[in-house]
């Protein structure tokens, strides 16, 4: 019989649980990071579902840089806006 691959939300968790003696090393305002981080990878679970990569860090590492990006993109429109304002008073 063939091997029974386990489906990415499984595997995902488990390559989080695989991380959790580095989460216990950090300090305890890091592990809060290091949470936030993961809870992004299981937001886009679903896509990662769809990649087919053998290597679940790899769509773990893209979720964080997706999530990343977007508060990057969101700050920078922050602090635009606050310029603009600024140049008007």
């Amino acid at each position: 019989m063939g091997r029974t691959v386990p489906s990415f939300r499984i595997a995902l968790e488990e390559e989080i649980a695989l991380w959790q003696p580095f989460r216990k090393a950090l300090r305890p305002k890091d592990r809060k990071v290091f949470d936030k981080l993961m809870e992004m990878a299981r937001i886009h679970s679903d896509a990662g579902m769809l990649v087919n990569r053998p290597i679940i860090l790899d769509s773990i590492f893209m979720t964080i840089l997706l999530e990343q990006q977007k508060e990057i993109e969101y700050l920078q429109n922050q602090v635009e806006y606050l310029k603009k304002k600024d140049r008007g008073k």
